[in-house]
């Protein structure tokens, strides 16, 4: 209940947006990060600063927390299966151990019965020798990725030959990857799905995904282009994959919607997701609450979206006008009608770093659009 103490592993800006969610309907967050400076360092209840398999630190989150999650998926899974023994943990260990590996991540959406992009598993370089260049062929062009800690574009390489294969499976370090297909789709769509302890389940709008240099540019909701019959698709396809994992708490799944119409799950986010910021303005219960309510075991909260949203991501490339470091123009972008900003208190502003998001509300979706058209302006940021 309101009161008791929960514990987020993980200080980044989800885990002080958790933060924010949770005290505000009185819980106290301890936070386990082990970056000093994190966002959420500074405004957790309390902070262990430690490496995620700190055995001390761990324990003690277990003795004052009632219940435990994360805001990334590659906290090490045998650390929250740890604290499992003596507190509640959601997601459990073994859905943050499917999400952190490409190939068990494919295994088990496929397995949801939800089609998947064509691929193949290429564990070392000893097998990649043994694949026969048809079979490598058949997924020609494609995007080689590490089964491992990858995340925005990072530990992919693009290839499109077999020369190019091997050579970018070299400079991955010839580790366990996933040679993905590269496909012609319309548009990238996800959604936001919370399901309790009790495993009633409830989802958040499709929204439509733009991405630069592959990290997450912009966001809208609801997606302007996805139909009913698509919309429809996209849940059933996201609660399939839900039940399948038997998760409890936050999940975002990501989808490519192809020129024919198809639709194939890109990746699962065991967490609250980027994509899914635009619910703390524009819906009555955002997806870090949601997130408070599955791990407490409370009712979820009410998931409809009561204004049209246009969330832009801010990177730290705002922050530099002609390659010098400025403060960017933030009292012209409050003056814009409907925009909400929401910066993670983070020190230094790198190119590619996500600094902070705008969410632009309004009572229509093309009014939205016109004032992120605007604050884009403002803050010299390319839309698409």
């Amino acid at each position: 209940m309101p009161g008791s103490w929960l514990g987020m592993l993980g200080g980044g800006q989800l885990g002080r947006m958790f933060c924010f969610s949770a005290q505000s309907m009185g819980y106290r967050v301890a936070v386990l990060d082990p970056e000093i400076t994190c966002p959420a360092s500074g405004v957790a209840d309390r902070y262990l600063c430690a490496e995620y398999h700190d055995r001390e630190a761990l324990a003690e989150m277990a003795s004052l927390c009632a219940a435990v999650s994360t805001e990334f998926e590659n906290v090490p899974a045998d650390s929250l299966d740890w604290l499992a023994r003596t507190t509640c943990v959601s997601p459990s260990a073994q859905c943050v151990a499917i999400a952190q590996d490409r190939i068990a991540e494919k295994r088990w959406i496929a397995q949801a019965g939800v089609p998947v992009t064509p691929h193949i598993v290429i564990e070392s370089s000893v097998v990649l020798q043994t694949i026969s260049n048809a079979v490598l062929a058949a997924v020609l062009p494609g995007i080689l990725k590490t089964a491992r800690f990858g995340y925005d574009g990072k530990r992919q390489i693009s290839v499109c030959n077999l020369d190019e294969l091997r050579a970018a499976h070299i400079a991955l370090g010839s580790v366990a990857c996933v040679l993905e297909r590269r496909l012609l789709f319309a548009y990238e769509v996800s959604t936001v799905v919370a399901r309790g302890v009790d495993r009633t389940t409830v989802l958040f709008p499709v929204t439509q995904n733009i991405h630069s240099d592959r990290i997450l540019l912009q966001t809208i909701s609801p997606a302007p282009i996805a139909d009913s019959a698509l919309i429809e698709r996209v849940r059933s396809a996201a609660l399939s994959i839900a039940a399948k994992l038997d998760y409890v708490g936050v999940l975002c799944v990501e989808f490519f919607v192809l020129q024919d119409g198809s639709l194939v799950a890109n990746e699962i986010a065991p967490r609250p997701h980027n994509s899914g910021h635009y619910t703390i303005d524009a819906c009555v219960s955002n997806q870090f609450e949601q997130q408070v309510f599955a791990m407490s075991g409370m009712p979820l909260g009410c998931p409809r979206q009561h204004s049209p949203a246009v969330m832009l991501n801010l990177l730290g490339d705002v922050w530099f006008v002609n390659k010098r470091l400025c403060v960017p123009p933030w009292h012209k972008v409050a003056a814009i009608p409907g925009a909400h900003l929401h910066l993670y208190a983070k020190e230094e502003a790198r190119a590619g770093r996500k600094m902070g998001h705008l969410t632009l509300t309004a009572p229509t979706l093309q009014e939205a659009w016109l004032s992120a058209r605007d604050c884009a302006r403002l803050l010299h940021i390319l839309l698409e």
